[in-house]
Order: structure tokens, then C-alpha cells, then sequence
């Protein structure tokens, strides 16, 4: 009896022990002497009070992602709970008032718990295909702490867990807004601007370029290796600032990361400048980056071809140019009531020879004219010499598209890689080499 007393004293005092050992564990195993819980207080303490710390706020350009979106600026003033806010998402940059609260989980995030601006980024009713409606944006309102660093608060986006920094606002950062937005019709680029874009990079030693595409629709980029053999390509996020716009991801050159880009309005470019020689430029060209021998076809001699411009099918086509949108709106609006320019179509080496037919819906006969086509092998272009029209003269109504397509510089003729509107065929653009024409076309072949 002596022997069982003692082992069922041992075995209470090893439980009471183990008891005790648990309580205090969180504490005496931690580095911080606190618990998890007690470390998750103190961190929803400091963000509360860092979120309410600067004089104007903060402010945080937010890319939700680079094929959407882009790049948004907002700012956001804390305090008990309510946040004051304002973006520019759109041309209302007002500022407005919502809830936040900073959430405990397994980390500590804030969370903007009622509709605000920053909620347009995640709004499925604001997605811009009606086929994907319901599917939503990619941005958050919810993003988790994970500290600070130089003054800013670094935060991680809940749904992809990518990093979003608060920076210290200003007084201007508020009215700034509307300043950045000012900006948007020179990312666009006037009509008076070349068609052709370049992303040129120098690390000091070598010279990089890059075809770059601007998506007016929304505000990301294109941007593809020009260099032989090279399938390098950028897709990039893009901001709006008062003096340019900021770029997601950086433009990287060599250990370098390029993302400010200041606009230059003499030229039209956009400039970023590095140290020791390195700088990035998104700039105009007069011609294309790459001029492809798909003219070639189109010269005397070869089977017979045809590329036609069609209004109902074309006519939202990305690669028409604005000067070619308006020739062909010009031509609708000097022409009779009830009829409408319905094709532009190009034909070469038929039993007629080359030529160009206008043909119009509402009754009204088509128009020929008749060419002889030259090549230019220097430039890579061809060239339209007037051979006549079948009616005698020159219809007035057309003649402004007739020149463009007559141009003495010529015309580039490029094989688009993309389909558009109902008909599967090839897409063929046809390029004055000296003004902003640009006609879209299928192929007939």
C-alpha cells in the first residue's frame, strides 16, 4: 500500500507539473515573451496607431494586375474607424467617407469593411465584358500587416498576396488626383502623333527595343522583343502621376529597376533615368519596328488577291487609326441620306488588272480605280500610281481616302496576328509610310 501511495503522489505532482508547464508555454517559448495572441494585440494597436499617424494620411498606388486594370492611386485618411478616401478610378476624384476595421485572424489586416472607392477594383458589375460580368475584378479591400519599413506600411493583398506599400501623404496628394488623370490623353497619344511606339532600354552598353502597345481600355501595356530571335515580352501595369505614369512590373536593366517614367510633351516620350548611363524611353517611331516582306505578294505577276476593308465587320477594329476612322465618318456624312461606305477593297492581278472598288449600301453604284503598283524594295512598301477612274474623274467624296491610299511614300502591308469581327480570315493592315493612315482588311485568298 506504502509503495502505491508514493507512485500515485509521483504521478499527480508530473501532471500538475505538465499543467503548469502549459499554461506558461506560449510564454516561455516565445522569443518575444508574449504570446501569439498577446503579439497579435500589439500589432493591431501599432497598425490603429500608425494608420492614424500622418497629418494627411497615406497613400498607395494599388496595381491589382497587368491585364485588367493596372495601376490605381488612392489616398485614405484614418480615423476611429472611418476612413476618408478618394481615387482616381475615374474622373470623380470627391472624397468620401466608409468604415475600416483592422481584423485579427491568423495575421492582423485591414479591412474596408464598407463600400468605398477602393471596392470599384473588386466590383464584378464593373468588368468590362459583359461575358465575364460576375466574375469581377482582381483587386482587394482587404490586406494583411506584415509591418514597416522607411515610414511606409508594407501590406500583402489578401486574394494574391502581393505587396501594397502606404506611403506618407501630402496635401497635394489629394488634388493630385485629378492632376494624374490630365495625363491619360498623353499615354493615349494624340492622332497627330506617329502609330508606332517603342520601349527603348540602355544599360550604358547596349541598346534594347521593344514594340509597346498602349490598351486605351485600360491602363496596361504590351510590350515585344524586336530583336531577331528574341520572344522576350513585358506585360505592364500602368499608372497615372501629375508628371507621367509609374510602370508594374519594373523595367529591369540589368541590376537595375526602372518604374517612374516622366513625360516629355515636345516629343511625346516617356523617360526614366537610372545611374551610370541606364535609361528606358516609351517613344514614337515613324515607321513600324519590323517591316515584313508581306507586300511582296501584292506585286505584278503573282496570282490574283484581294483585301477588303468591310464597314460592318471592321469598323471597331483596333488597328484602324483615328485618321482613317474619320475619313471613312467624313464620307458617310457628305453622302446622300440612306447611303453608307460599305467596303474598301483592294484587288491586284486580276483579269482587269489592279485596282481599288468603293462599293456603298442604299443603292448607289461602286467606284474604280484603276493602278498600277510599284514596289519601293528599300523601304518595303508599295506604291499606287493612278492609272484612272472607270467613271472619269476622281468622285470628290472619296478623295481624301484616295490620296492617303495613293501616297508617293506608299503603304506597309502587314499580316496582323489576330482575327476580328465574323469572317475567320486573315487580318491585313495597310500603313501610309508617311501620315497616320492605317486601314484594317481580310484577306481573299
Amino acid at each position: 500500500m506504502k509503495l502505491k501511495t508514493i507512485i500515485n503522489y509521483l504521478l499527480v505532482a508530473f501532471i500538475a507539473i505538465q499543467l503548469v508547464s502549459c499554461d506558461n508555454k506560449e510564454t516561455l517559448d516565445s522569443p518575444f515573451g508574449a504570446t501569439p495572441t498577446e503579439r497579435l494585440n500589439a500589432q493591431q494597436t501599432e497598425l490603429n496607431d500608425l494608420l492614424e499617424s500622418s497629418e494627411f494620411g497615406w497613400k498607395a498606388v494599388y496595381f491589382t494586375d497587368t491585364t485588367q486594370l493596372g495601376g490605381f492611386t488612392h489616398v485614405f485618411k484614418f480615423k476611429d474607424g472611418v476612413v476618408d478616401m478618394a481615387s482616381d478610378y475615374d474622373d470623380d476624384t470627391s472624397i468620401y467617407s466608409s468604415e475600416y476595421s483592422i481584423e485579427l485572424g491568423s495575421t492582423v489586416s485591414l479591412l474596408f469593411s464598407t463600400k468605398n472607392r477602393i471596392h470599384l477594383l473588386s466590383d464584378s458589375d464593373n468588368y468590362p465584358t459583359s461575358a465575364l460580368r460576375g466574375k469581377g475584378y482582381k483587386g482587394d479591400f482587404q490586406f494583411l500587416y506584415y509591418g514597416q519599413e522607411d515610414g511606409q506600411i508594407i501590406f500583402r493583398t489578401n486574394r494574391s498576396f502581393e505587396e501594397l506599400r502606404f506611403v506618407k501623404a501630402t496635401a497635394a496628394d489629394w488634388t493630385d488626383l485629378a492632376k494624374g488623370r490630365a495625363m491619360i490623353p498623353n499615354v493615349i497619344g494624340a492622332t497627330t502623333r506617329p502609330l508606332f511606339r517603342l520601349l527603348e532600354t540602355n544599360d550604358g552598353s547596349k541598346i534594347s527595343q521593344f514594340d509597346f502597345n498602349f490598351t486605351t481600355a485600360s491602363r496596361y501595356a504590351v510590350a515585344n522583343s524586336i530583336e531577331s530571335g528574341s520572344s522576350f515580352s513585358y506585360n505592364m501595369g500602368i499608372a497615372y502621376t501629375p508628371t507621367g505614369i509609374i510602370v508594374s512590373p519594373a523595367v529591369k536593366i540589368g541590376s537595375q529597376s526602372l518604374s517612374e517614367f516622366t513625360y516629355e510633351e515636345s516629343t511625346g516620350s516617356f523617360n526614366a533615368t537610372g545611374t551610370g548611363g541606364v535609361t528606358a524611353t516609351i517613344r514614337y517611331s515613324n515607321k513600324p519596328l519590323v517591316i515584313t516582306d508581306d507586300y511582296l505578294a501584292l506585286l505584278d505577276g503573282n496570282p490574283s488577291t484581294a483585301f477588303g476593308y468591310i464597314t460592318r465587320f471592321l469598323s471597331a477594329a483596333p488597328t484602324n487609326s483615328d485618321v482613317t476612322k474619320n475619313l471613312l465618318a467624313e464620307i458617310n456624312a457628305n453622302l446622300p441620306a440612306g447611303i453608307a461606305i460599305d467596303r474598301v477593297q483592294l484587288q491586284f492581278n486580276t483579269a482587269f488588272g489592279s485596282y481599288i472598288v468603293y462599293t456603298f449600301t442604299g443603292g448607289k453604284g461602286s467606284e474604280f480605280h484603276n493602278l498600277q503598283v510599284i514596289e519601293d524594295p528599300v523601304n518595303k512598301t508599295i506604291i499606287f500610281q493612278d492609272l484612272g477612274w472607270d467613271s472619269g474623274s476622281t468622285p470628290a467624296v472619296l478623295a481624301k481616302i484616295d490620296a492617303e491610299l495613293l501616297n508617293p511614300k506608299g503603304l506597309y502591308v502587314k499580316r496582323e496576328n489576330f482575327t476580328f469581327g465574323g469572317p475567320p480570315n486573315k487580318i491585313y493592315t495597310f500603313t501610309s509610310a508617311s501620315s497616320n493612315f492605317r486601314i484594317t482588311t481580310y484577306a481573299f485568298q
